[in-house]
C-alpha cells in the first residue's frame, strides 16, 4: 500500500512532469512509448478539457457526418467513461444546442448505447467475457488464434488501413468508432483472431477503453451479441474515408475486403445451417445496493473509482467535504495492463479533485485502512457496473457501510424488462432520453 499523493503536486497542466512521475512508478506501462510522445497528445484529462469539449458539440453536424471518419463527431467519450461527464450532461448539452429536440436524436441515442452496455454489463458481470450467443456465423478456418499476430502490432499488415489504424491506436489512444468496427471485424473474420483477444488489445490502449462498451461492441462485430457479424468491404472502407487509405495501398484491388458483402460471407463462412438461434432474452438487474442492510454513513470516505475521476461524481457531491480516495488497484493494473497513455489520462483527471489522496494496492484494504484513519464511518462511491468494483465493495460493506450514490437520471428504465437486444431497449427508453434534465434548459 503506497500513497502517491506526490504524484499530483506541482502544476497539473505540467505533464512532462506528470509523464515521467508515471513512468517510473508503473514500469509496466511504457512497453515502449517514447515519452516525449506521450507528453503530445491531443487528449487532455480532467473536468476542464471535457467541458470545453463539450461546448463544441455539434447535434446536427453530427448526425448527418458521424460516420465519416473526418466527421464531427464529439470525441467525448474518455471523459463519458470515466465520469468526468455524466450521459444526462451530454445529451443536456446536446438539446440545449438543437433548435427542435429532433435534431439531437442521433446524438442522444448514442448515448444510449453506451448506457445499454453499461445495463449489460449489471445483469451478465464477468459473463461479458465470454460468447452471450452462439456465433451468428461460423468461420471457415482452424482454431481461432489466442495472440495477436506481430505484423498486426508492430502495423506491418501491408493493408495501409489496418496499419493505419493501429498506428493511431497506439499512438493517441483513440480511434473513430467506424476504425474500430473495421479494424475488429477484419482481425476476428479475416485473421481469426478470438474477439476477446483483440478486445483485450483495445483496453490497454483506448483512452475511454471501458469493458462494457469494448467487450460487447466486440462481440456485436464478432456475433455473438448480435443477429448477424459486422462485415466491411473496400466500397465501405473508401465511402467513409474519402479514400485515404486506398488511393496508394499496395494491395488495392486484391486486399481481404475486397468484393461484395455476399462475396465476403461466402469466402469467411461456412453455409448457414438450418434453424434459427432462439430469441435472446437478457433480464435487468435489480439496483445495485451494498450494505443496504447496513445503516446509511453520514460521515463516509468518498471512493473515486474509474468510473468517476472528478469532483462532480455523485458520490462527492452527495458528501461533500468528505475526504476523497482514488486507488490503482493492483488486480486491474495486471489484467488490463493499461498503457502509460491511460495512466496520464487518469491522473489528469484526478489531479483537478480538490483533496484527493491517490494510493496503489488493493482497494479493500487502502479504503478501510484510510477510513479507520481518518474518522469516516462508512464509504460512499457512484453507482457502477463495474463487477471488481462491485465485489470490493460488496467485501467492505461487511465491516462498513456503504453506499452507491446514483447517476443523474438518463433515461426512465423502469419499464425495460430485456436487454436481448439495443432496439428492444431503446424503443423503451429512448423518449425519455430526449426529456433535459430539470432546468438545465
Amino acid at each position: 500500500m503506497s500513497d502517491l499523493h506526490a504524484l499530483m503536486t506541482g502544476s497539473p497542466g505540467d505533464r512532462p512532469t506528470l509523464v515521467a512521475r508515471l513512468a517510473e512508478l508503473f514500469p509496466d506501462s511504457v512497453r515502449g512509448q517514447p515519452l516525449d510522445a506521450v507528453c503530445r497528445l491531443a487528449i487532455r484529462g480532467g473536468r476542464q478539457a471535457a467541458l470545453e469539449r463539450l461546448a463544441a458539440i455539434d447535434p446536427v453536424a453530427y448526425a448527418t457526418t458521424r460516420n465519416h471518419v473526418g466527421g464531427r463527431v464529439t470525441k467525448l467519450s474518455p471523459w463519458i467513461r470515466h465520469g468526468v461527464l455524466s450521459l444526462a450532461e451530454v445529451r443536456d448539452a446536446a438539446l440545449a444546442r438543437a433548435r427542435v429536440p429532433e435534431d439531437a436524436t442521433k446524438l442522444v441515442s448514442e448515448l444510449g448505447w453506451r448506457d445499454y452496455w453499461r445495463q449489460v454489463q449489471a445483469a451478465l458481470g464477468p459473463a461479458i467475457t465470454r460468447d452471450i450467443e452462439p456465433p451468428a456465423a461460423r468461420r471457415r478456418g482452424g482454431q481461432p488464434l489466442d495472440r495477436m499476430p506481430d505484423d498486426v502490432l508492430t502495423g506491418a499488415t501491408g493493408l495501409a488501413c489496418i496499419d493505419a489504424f493501429v498506428r493511431q491506436l497506439h499512438d493517441t489512444g483513440w480511434l473513430h468508432n467506424h476504425e474500430r468496427m473495421w479494424l475488429a471485424s477484419w482481425l476476428v473474420h479475416t485473421r481469426g483472431v478470438r474477439w476477446q483477444t483483440g478486445a483485450d488489445w483495445f483496453m490497454e490502449h483506448l483512452l475511454d477503453a471501458d469493458p462494457a462498451s469494448n467487450h460487447l461492441s466486440w462481440q456485436w462485430v464478432a456475433g455473438t451479441f448480435s443477429a448477424k457479424p459486422y462485415l466491411f468491404n473496400r466500397e465501405n472502407l473508401e465511402t467513409f474515408t474519402a479514400g485515404s487509405h486506398c488511393a496508394t495501398c499496395p494491395v488495392r484491388g486484391h486486399c481481404d475486403v475486397e468484393g461484395t458483402y455476399d462475396d465476403l460471407a461466402a469466402r469467411w463462412f461456412e453455409p448457414a445451417a438450418g434453424g434459427d438461434r432462439p430469441s435472446l432474452r437478457i433480464p435487468p438487474a435489480p439496483p445495485w445496493q451494498p450494505g443496504a442492510d447496513r445503516p446509511r454513513p453520514r460521515r463516509p470516505l468518498v471512493w473515486l473509482t474509474l468510473d468517476a475521476l472528478a469532483a462532480t461524481s455523485p458520490a462527492a457531491l452527495a458528501h461533500a467535504g468528505q475526504p476523497r480516495v482514488f486507488v490503482f488497484d493492483s488486480e486491474w493494473l495486471a489484467t488490463e495492463r493499461p498503457t502509460l497513455k491511460r495512466l496520464v489520462f487518469i491522473s489528469e483527471c484526478l489531479a483537478e479533485v480538490p483533496g484527493v489522496e491517490i494510493h496503489r494496492g488493493d482497494p479493500a484494504e487502502v479504503l478501510a485502512a484510510r477510513a479507520a484513519s481518518l474518522g469516516c464511518d462508512g464509504i460512499a462511491l457512484a453507482d457502477t457496473p463495474c463487477p471488481r468494483v462491485r465485489r470490493q465493495a460488496d467485501a467492505l460493506s461487511t465491516t462498513l457501510p456503504l453506499t452507491a450514490e446514483p447517476w443523474p437520471q438518463f433515461c426512465r428504465r423502469d419499464g425495460v424488462r430485456d436487454l436481448g437486444r439495443f432496439s428492444r431497449f431503446w424503443s423503451k427508453v429512448g423518449d425519455s432520453a430526449l426529456v433535459p434534465t430539470s432546468g438545465s434548459r
